[in-house]
């Protein structure tokens, strides 16, 4: 099995191309590994990946048509795993050229190559944002979406109808992975876990929008990876059961899904800077702020779409995930005792 992770010096990326390599497959990642956050964080994760003989890199950006084009001339991949993506809801309100040309040109490309190039089945990753003002919980991907509040979250909800297009016109078999809040070792610095285990660290205060009363369905990066390698072995087909006057948003009469992943628990906000706090020894200094522009109070996922369809189930407590994270923080960024014995940061 040869196999094109598209985002491989990504948090998520790094990971599923890891496990695919473990299992033996074939791995070419791309990344054009921009500077949103630490290029060297991206380039460290990589290194993860070159000891395995069955994986080849290259820096591709996505956008780019004609480097996207030869790469899939010459990788004659049978599946794809697309994880490269311009993240973050907040940075999507003051960048969104940045969102337009990777998420919405370079998921173009990706679908041009898999359309060219016969390749098996697409799995692309979307987001839990794309249900955007929903208030209805959990979240169901029977659900309508078409209230984003961010253009991150409308970008993913158009790679899910560019996706149904190709399955529908040209037969390509794509399956859309709605991520709900993942966090693990070797995450993105912008986001809760580290941002907030950093802070504690360095005694510093920690941001804490809509008055902490937040909730988020936490999922460890293990149950995720879990899951997207379970999915890319599960090929959509056409479903015969789908009722064009009374449309599934989650099925089609083309091979084509959709599916929540995550952890089915959410876990109040408050609760889950008491978890870092215990891992981390410390307390932590807390700024109460209001709600942010593009952010949402709260996300649940049902799951049970996808349980059905693979037998997907998060393992990992909240508590485990935290200090795996915690652990893996310390140990990277070279956290040691000072004189007064209070942890601080010795390598940014």
């Amino acid at each position: 099995m040869k196999i094109l992770v598209t985002g491989a010096a990504g948090f998520i990326g790094m990971h599923v191309a890891r496990r695919l390599l473990e299992q033996g497959a074939e791995v070419v990642g791309i990344d054009n590994l921009n500077d949103y956050y630490d290029v060297d964080l991206k380039k460290d994760r990589l290194k993860q990946l070159v000891p395995f003989g069955n994986f080849e890199f290259a820096k591709l950006d996505m956008a780019d048509r004609t480097g996207m084009e030869e790469l899939f001339r010459s990788g004659r991949f049978q599946r794809v795993v697309n994880l490269g993506a311009q993240a973050g809801v907040r940075y999507s309100i003051t960048n969104p050229y940045a969102y337009i040309n990777s998420n919405i040109v370079g998921f173009l490309n990706t679908l041009e190559g898999c359309r060219h190039n016969g390749v098996e089945h697409l799995v692309y990753a979307s987001s839990s944002s794309v249900y955007g003002i929903n208030a209805k919980m959990p979240f169901s991907v029977r659900d309508n979406v078409d209230h984003p509040i961010s253009l991150y979250a409308a970008t993913k909800k158009s790679n899910e109808l560019m996706a149904h297009t190709y399955s529908h016109v040209y037969g390509l078999p794509t399956t859309g992975l709605r991520f709900f809040t993942v966090y693990g070792p070797w995450g993105r610095p912008d986001m809760a876990m580290s941002l907030f285990t950093k802070a504690i660290l360095e005694d510093r205060p920690i941001e804490v929008f809509n008055h902490g009363k937040m909730q988020r369905d936490f999922t460890y990066i293990d149950d995720i990876v879990e899951g997207v390698v379970r999915v890319l072995d599960k090929i959509p087909v056409r479903d015969p059961s789908f009722d064009r006057t009374a449309p599934d948003a989650a099925s089609s009469d083309a091979p084509y899904r959709l599916y929540n992943i995550g952890n089915d628990t959410p876990v109040e906000l408050m609760m889950f800077i008491e978890t870092i706090e215990k891992a981390v020894g410390k307390k932590a200094i807390i700024n109460m702020l209001p709600m942010q522009a593009g952010d949402v109070s709260a996300t649940h996922a049902d799951i049970a779409d996808l349980h059905g369809a693979i037998g997907f189930a998060p393992r990992t407590p909240l508590k485990d995930g935290v200090e795996r994270s915690v652990a893996w923080f310390k140990d990277y960024h070279g956290v040691v005792k000072s004189q007064e014995g209070v942890a601080k940061v010795a390598v940014s």
